[in-house]
This record gives C-alpha cells, structure tokens and sequence, in this order.
C-alpha cells in the first residue's frame, strides 16, 4: 500500500500557507502517519517557519525539498509563489532521506555522504532514488549536476535511477535553498530514496527537433563550446540560424554515444571568439545538432514524456505523478506554461496525485536501465505505486 496526499497554498504568508497545507493533508490522512515528504517552495517564503511546523505536526518525518521556479499539484494546478507538500504514507515501501553538505566543492563526498545517512536506514535494496540538489549557492558558486550525479552512482551499491532537478530562485540566480527535516540548507543534495514493493516508471522528452546531420565537437572546456569540426562555435550555429545569435530557444542536442539517445544543452552567452558559454558542461568530441521547436511542440513534449512512462509501467494502479519541468521551458511557454500540467491532468486515467516544479536542471535516466544524466530544457515524469 502507498497513499499519497498533497497539500498546497497560495497564501502569501508563510505560516497561513503552511498551515493550510497542512490542514488539507490532514483532512486526507485520516488515522495514517505519513513516513516521508517533500516540500517544494517559492524563492521568498520564511522556510525556517515552515519546516518548524511541519515538524511539529510531523515529528521524524523523512522531509526534503528545495526552492523552486514554479510549482504544480492536482490541488491547484501550475502556480507561481506558491507552497506545496506532498506526503508518502505506507507499511510496505520504505522510504528514507539523506542529505550531503558542501554540494558546489566536493559534489562526490556531498554524493557519498547522502547516500550514507539514507542506506543505514533501510532493510531492504534501495530501487529509486529522488535528489533535489543546490543550483546556486551563497557567494554566486553553482554546483556541477553532472558530477552530484557522477558521486551517486559511485555511492550506490548497484544501478540506482536518480530522478529529480535541481532548486530555483525566480530567475535571480543568486541563491537556493535545499530543506532536510526541519533545517534550511544552501550547497546541499538532499535525496529521498525508496525500496521494498516500490514500482514506478520514468520517460523524458523535450520538444526540440534537431537539424541537419551530427557534427563533433573539437574544442571544448567545461561550459564553454569553442569549436564543432574547426568552426567556431558561432559559425557553426549561424549555419543554421543566420545572423541570429544562439539563444534557449535553439538549444545543442549532445547525443550519446552512437545512438539516437540526446541531452539538450542550452546556450547562455556569446564571446568575441566565437565561443559560445553554455548552462551547463559540453564534452569534447561528442557529436550534437542544433535544435529548433515551437510552443506547441514543448507543451506536446510533456504529454509525450507521461504516455511513454505509463507505457512503461509495471503496475496496475498509480499512485503520484511526479512531473520536473525546466525553467526554460516556462520562460519560453509564458502564460502557456500551465498548459503542460494540464495536458497530463487531462490524460490520467483515473485521478491520481500530481506534484512537481519547473527546476535549473532535471535528472534522469536517458535509456530504460540505463544510467542517470543531467538535462536541460526537459520534462520528466515520474510515476509510482506499489505491486
């Protein structure tokens, strides 16, 4: 059994919010006891007061959560400074959380260490594990997804799928805050992971379409595209766009290996050199494609993503829809943004529990069993249940 309850507020006030949400979760629970939560929040709430209340209602429980860019749940649908807290209720999935510190300069040990504090808790194999780390720190330092990731596959005993994104600001970039237990965290990796009959499923797509044949990558360094097969990195993209300089709505599709598998990577900013700083790493001698897409393309993208992850699932019952959409793509779709919620609001076969927020960043597997990767400009579904 896996009951799932949301709660979600509007209400500008931190402790009306909190304790709305906590009223309608409440109403919900009945006489169950939720084991684990997560809590998603806009970037000006007092988060300190919040989790000081939940953890009164909720002495122990299993919490993490982050700062968002937006956030989504079956109570309200897609909302902006808003408060959301989903609640995990069972006797036959074991749910437990962990946290590492010091995410941005040492993401392997912040990895090891979340990892650690979550797998002494549990009796059974972890199958699932949902990481909500830092983006932007304190002092203008971000952390390094790929390698948050990197340190979670090397802290798992066995193949993990690592779901989830990284926490938002409202497009300040300065700085986000990560939630464990009653603590309000910067720099950090909280991650909620789950075993025992736990099933679920997971898809992504993006909406992006890319053009023109596969072409290597040269010269690059960390976030920064230098060349693509002796071209500078403007040449190469202006021989698909024009005079137009590269902006998010032309992202690089970086394919892996040989295969038709992609992660988008969105470009930032240009130099005078013709080198182009992407929001994320960009690895040499990988083959991309430049991309294009549309509106309606993008919002098609998340009803596509949550047809292939009930494809995929092995059960007979959902229980949550858990959705990680790019901010990006929020920027892009503007007040169409709450068109991607709806879409998979409109296509559940029964009512079942949604809950998610537009991230810096989203996690997930790009092949089935295949191991986790950072994306960008994605949508991700997630769905869970029991055997």
């Amino acid at each position: 059994m896996l009951k799932v309850l949301i709660g979600h507020s509007e209400d500008p006030d931190s402790l009306c919010a909190v304790e709305e949400v906590l009223q309608q979760c409440q109403k919900d629970l009945m006489d169950m006891a939720p084991n684990a939560g997560i809590l998603f929040a806009a970037i000006d709430f007092e988060h300190a007061v919040i989790l000081e209340e939940i953890s009164r209602v909720f002495p122990g429980l299993e919490l993490i959560g982050c700062t968002t860019d937006g956030e989504m749940s079956s109570k309200m649908g897609f909302q902006q400074d808003s408060l959301v807290l989903l609640l995990f209720c069972s006797d036959t999935v074991e749910i437990h959380a962990g946290v590492g510190t010091s995410a941005s300069c040492n993401p392997i040990a912040a990895a090891k260490q979340a990892v650690q504090q979550a797998s002494e808790k549990f009796s059974t194999p972890i199958k699932l594990c949902i990481a909500l780390p830092a983006s932007y720190t304190e002092g203008g330092a971000t952390t390094d997804g790929e390698l948050l990731l990197k340190g979670l596959e090397l802290a798992f005993s066995s193949l993990v799928p690592v779901i989830g994104g990284t926490a938002g600001d409202q497009y300040r970039f300065k700085t986000t805050y990560q939630f464990f237990g009653n603590q309000v965290l910067t720099d950090s990796l909280p991650i909620l992971t789950f075993g025992g009959n736990v099933i679920f499923s997971h898809a992504i797509s993006c909406g992006w379409s890319p053009l023109g044949r596969k072409s290597m990558i040269t010269k690059a360094k960390g976030n920064i595209l230098y060349e693509v097969e002796g071209m500078t990195a403007v040449e190469f993209y202006q021989g698909y766009l024009g005079n137009r300089l590269p902006t998010a709505e032309n992202p690089l599709a970086v394919y892996l290996r040989d295969n038709e598998y992609y992660y988008m990577r969105v470009p930032n900013s240009c130099n005078d050199d013709g080198s182009i700083n992407f929001l994320a790493n960009i690895p040499e001698q990988a083959s991309v494609r430049v991309t294009d897409s549309s509106r309606d393309e993008i919002i098609a993208a998340s009803l596509n993503s949550f047809k292939t992850a009930l494809q995929n699932y092995p059960g007979n019952k959902l229980d949550a829809v858990l959705i990680f959409s790019c901010c990006c793509r929020r920027w892009l779709l503007g007040t169409r943004a709450k068109e991607e919620y709806q879409l998979i609001k409109n296509a559940l076969p029964y009512e079942a529990p949604i809950c998610g927020f537009y991230t810096y960043g989203e996690f997930a597997p790009l092949e089935p069993q295949g191991a986790t990767y950072f994306h960008q400009e994605t949508f991700i579904t997630l769905l869970l249940g029991t055997q």
